[in-house]
């Protein structure tokens, strides 16, 4: 088994099946800068450590990922004392190596330079985000703070990263509102301001978040982006469920 899965090539074919399990041969090779005749190898050894079984279904065989003997050596080299710590240790290299992304695009009426105004001016960005002020001085490499009238202290925190009025805008954040999402780190946010006609198409990217990140970090971008429009294209504020909670 530990021979088989020396190759990487084999792994990969066990994160296919892993992703996707009952593959046959042809969808497997689609996936593969390989001939079909290297792929068949691969799978052989595998199924030779008994990694992969094969079942017949008509006139397709197809692969199943096989746990059990994976499993079989956790439970004899892996105790009960030191499984916490591999699991953890497991976990930590999850987070870091797959992190989580959001995307959010909304059309909004108005110019690159009036949308760019209303995302970096303070008291307009009150209007639409429950409330809070983001002031900073719009420089590359400079502090950014999020705060509200009625916090003891700030609720967020980071850094511009990129500052290219009125298309583009990357920084770091820093949720510091509870303890719950202090523990999620530093995440990233990057606003681009599209012009289509008379309208901008805005895309906000919320990356850089651990897969299963805590939502209070992202979910509140539909409300903000949706008062943000109405602010802009009416003047109006926008009463949502996130204004009624701390606006």
């Amino acid at each position: 088994m530990f021979r088989a899965l020396a190759d990487p090539t084999r792994r990969s074919l066990l994160d296919e099946l892993f992703r996707e399990d009952g593959q046959t041969l042809s969808a497997l090779e689609g996936r593969f800068e390989m001939t079909r005749f290297g792929v068949m190898k691969h799978l052989k050894q595998l199924e030779e450590a008994g990694l992969v079984v094969t079942r017949r279904r008509g006139r397709e065989k197809l692969h199943f990922l096989n746990p059990v003997p994976i499993r079989l050596v956790h439970d004899r080299w892996v105790t009960k004392f030191a499984e916490p710590w591999a699991a953890a240790l497991s976990d930590i290299k999850h987070r870091l190596e797959n992190p989580m992304e959001k995307v959010f695009e909304i059309y909004i009426r108005t110019t690159p330079e009036r949308l760019w105004e209303a995302i970096t001016d303070p008291e307009i960005r009150s209007k639409y985000s429950f409330g809070t002020r983001v002031t900073s001085d719009w420089t590359p490499g400079s502090r950014l703070e999020v705060s509200h009238p009625k916090a003891d202290g700030l609720l967020g925190e980071g850094e511009n990263l990129e500052v290219d009025p009125p298309r583009r805008l990357v920084q770091t954040m820093v949720a510091l509102w509870s303890e719950d999402v202090k523990s999620e780190g530093t995440s990233r946010v990057t606003w681009e301001i599209e012009p289509v006609g008379d309208s901008c198409r805005l895309t906000v990217t919320h990356d850089q978040l651990r897969e299963g990140a805590n939502e209070e970090l992202y979910g509140g971008w539909p409300m903000i982006l949706s008062g943000l429009k109405t602010w802009l294209e009416t003047g109006e504020l926008l009463t949502t469920p996130g204004s009624l909670m701390y606006g």
